[in-house]
């Protein structure tokens, strides 16, 4: 731990937090219909949009039509993207002569990219064309991320509205966050990546001559990289377009871009807490769920940092035995240009913001650093989380803390003028236990089954039990990083993660919905003295202890199993 590393986290924090007010200001104002700077230029292809399509903008939904609409949606571009994959060889775009996607490898990328996962079991510049890549996956990148955003917004009009039946229209909501918010804002952030030097083209692969070895030759890929870089960081999809990811340099060239790719990652997320108390009329309540966001944020990075700085348990066995000497920490898996400190804030941001573009590998952590990229994701992606997933999963703590809280002094619950009844509970509780049951479920089933899910490891004891729990936890938490000591490219792991993904995104969703509209149907209740008060520090601290035992009492019993015992066993010498 350098006093340089930490100077670069206080920065990062410093524009981050820069940045929360006007992003959220504009985004309450793209998804509440009022007008913006970029009207002027937009809004008539908004109408020509709604004209062509059919869509009435003043018709509003109830929350099972948002919900059948959402499913509706993603099902259907979900199937294009496999039609896409399954015909890549037969497609332009594809310079490289690449053959079509395996039945199993594209139904478990089709998944993928539709929950805003991204989690990518195959070599992505070996295996998808540039079509598959524009047309397929980039655009999925701007789907899946506005339907993330948008289920948040339902989620705090539901909090907003009074008696009311509606809650928004599915296909206004989609198209104001993708012209307004996600184009926009790709758009500019794809020519900064092209002027760091990232590559935008449509060029067939550079064969190239090595000056060590001349005779011998040495392909060099490329592409239409800036463009899917830009809407894979902003909208917190991950999913590179080479393995590498975020460590290759065509995707991250200079320590600008690396600063630009972080800071992106959180832009949306974060500003989303600032629409939260714009909408609600409560800005001191978005502050509040900021703050927790941003402690819980600290604490990881805090931990992963220190743990990383630390020479590896093996090395240091080695270095006492006078085999080895000290490093300057656990370099290994690191992005060497950004160093440890940058990598260990990558890992974090990636972790807790639903978003796999890492630019090192979890693989390679030290097992108490693993641990905490895993806790992240385990403790439901709400450390800002991915666009809009992060918000409404916290709203969900949120509501389970001032559930908590109207108990302790023997009141009806009220949140924001809104009496917190069972059906409430019910629906954040079921939110709350579908993401343990379908990872330990998983994870259970494959540890069971030998052939199918031990044969795939690399490596055996505790750290293969970690990297099969990661899998599934990242899949199901949308988040598509991975240990990366587990061959997944199966046709079982395929297919397994493809349904985990979906089950950890949509079904997820629904109860989400489900709040939203029973909150809106609500009549407004003026606070009273035994009003638990959301827009204090009180607040931010009963709602950090509620996200920590929640996590603890459902997500815990398998999360710290693997990484702590194999930190146990390198710290007593045993080796496996």
């Amino acid at each position: 731990m350098t006093a340089n590393g930490w100077l670069q986290f206080a920065i990062y924090c410093l524009i981050l937090l820069a940045t929360v007010r006007p992003v959220g200001i504009y985004l309450a104002r793209v998804l509440e219909g009022e007008r913006t700077w970029l009207d002027p230029v937009l809004r008539p292809f908004e109408r020509l949009i709604y004209k062509l399509s059919g869509v009435k903008a003043e018709n509003e939904m109830n929350w099972r039509q948002y919900a059948f609409a959402m499913l509706g949606f993603s099902a259907i571009t979900m199937l294009v993207t496999y039609g896409i994959e399954r015909m890549q060889a037969l497609l332009p775009f594809n310079p490289q002569g690449l053959a079509a996607v395996g039945p199993d490898l594209a139904w478990n990328t089709a998944a993928s990219f539709t929950t805003n996962t991204n989690w990518q079991s195959y070599t992505p510049e070996t295996t998808m064309s540039y079509l598959t890549e524009m047309a397929g996956l980039a655009t999925h990148n701007f789907f899946s991320a506005a339907v993330g955003i948008v289920v948040a917004i339902v989620l705090i009009r539901g909090i907003k509205r009074t008696s009311s039946s509606t809650i928004g229209n599915f296909w206004v909501d989609m198209t104001r966050t993708m012209l307004y918010v996600l184009l926009p804002g790709s758009l500019l952030y794809a020519l900064l990546l092209v002027g760091q030097g990232v590559p935008q083209n449509l060029k067939a692969y550079t064969t190239a001559h090595p000056l060590e070895q001349p005779a011998q030759t040495q392909t060099i890929a490329q592409g239409p990289v800036a463009s899917q870089e830009a809407i894979k960081m902003l909208g917190t999809n991950g999913g590179g377009f080479f393995n590498a990811n975020s460590s290759h340099p065509f995707e991250n060239p200079t320590p600008f871009s690396n600063f630009l790719q972080i800071l992106s990652i959180f832009i949306i997320p974060a500003g989303l807490t600032y629409t939260l108390g714009r909408m609600t009329g409560s800005p001191g309540h978005g502050w509040a769920v900021l703050a927790a966001m941003f402690v819980l944020f600290a604490v990881g990075f805090t931990t992963v940092y220190w743990a990383e700085s630390q020479p590896h348990p093996l090395i240091h066995g080695a270095m006492q035995a006078g085999t080895a000497t000290a490093p300057g920490g656990n370099m290994e898996g690191k992005e060497v240009r950004f160093g440890i400190a940058n990598s260990s804030l990558f890992a974090t941001i990636t972790t807790d913001a639903s978003c796999g573009a890492v630019n090192g590998m979890h693989d390679s952590f030290t097992p108490l650093g693993g641990m905490v990229v895993l806790t992240n994701i385990m403790l439901g992606e709400v450390i800002f989380g991915g666009v809009g997933s992060g918000l409404y999963g916290m709203l969900i703590f949120v509501v389970l803390a001032v559930f908590i809280a109207g108990l302790m002094v023997g009141r009806t619950p009220e949140y924001l003028g809104k009496k917190i009844e069972a059906y409430d509970v019910k629906m954040s509780m079921l939110y709350a236990l579908i993401f343990p049951l379908i990872i330990l479920s998983l994870t259970a089933v494959f540890m069971l089954m030998p052939n199918v899910g031990l044969s795939s490891l690399n490596n055996a004891g505790p750290h293969g039990l970690s990297e099969i729990l990661y899998a599934f936890t990242s899949g199901a938490g949308n988040n598509g990083s991975a240990f990366a000591g587990l061959n997944a490219n199966t046709w079982w792991y395929n297919v397994a993660l493809g349904w985990d993904m979906l089950c950890g995104r949509l079904l997820m969703m629904i109860p989400v919905l489900a709040l939203a509209g029973n909150l809106a149907q609500k009549k407004s209740v003026p606070p009273s003295p035994g009003t638990f008060p959301v827009n204090t520090g009180l607040f931010t601290v009963l709602l950090i202890g509620v996200v920590v035992i929640l996590g603890a009492l459902t997500f815990f019993p398998a999360l710290s199993l693997g990484p702590i015992l194999e930190h146990l066993l390198l710290k007593s010498g045993q080796l496996f």
